[in-house]
């Protein structure tokens, strides 16, 4: 699904680019290439890292309850067919599949 690329590595990207290229005329403070120090540098990868800690943990906690209670996996006949006719009793691109779907 490209979660972790899209949320995760461009939002620590933007939180740590918020340090780098602000100016001092828009920001209110300078960003470290425009005189500002590596302090304030230090404080956006602190809460990156903070982030990123709480956000795995959590998850970690989540999908391990989830995995005790219900189950992550779906069945192999599932997984081999594709969830789209398990859940919904078609395929989601007609023709594409290279086995029948009769059971």
């Amino acid at each position: 699904m490209g979660a972790i690329s899209v949320h995760g590595v461009c939002g620590a990207w933007g939180t740590l680019a918020a340090e780098l290229f602000a100016e001092k005329a828009f920001s209110g403070n300078a960003g470290l290439f425009f005189g500002g120090g590596f302090k304030p540098v230090l404080i956006q990868l602190t809460g990156i890292g903070s982030v990123f800690l709480w956000a795995f943990g959590g998850a970690l906690l989540l999908f391990f309850c989830i995995k005790k209670t219900i189950g992550l996996r779906v069945s192999r006949d599932e997984e081999l067919s594709g969830l789209d006719i398990g859940e919904h009793g078609m395929e989601a691109y007609s023709g594409f599949q290279i086995f029948t779907t009769d059971n």
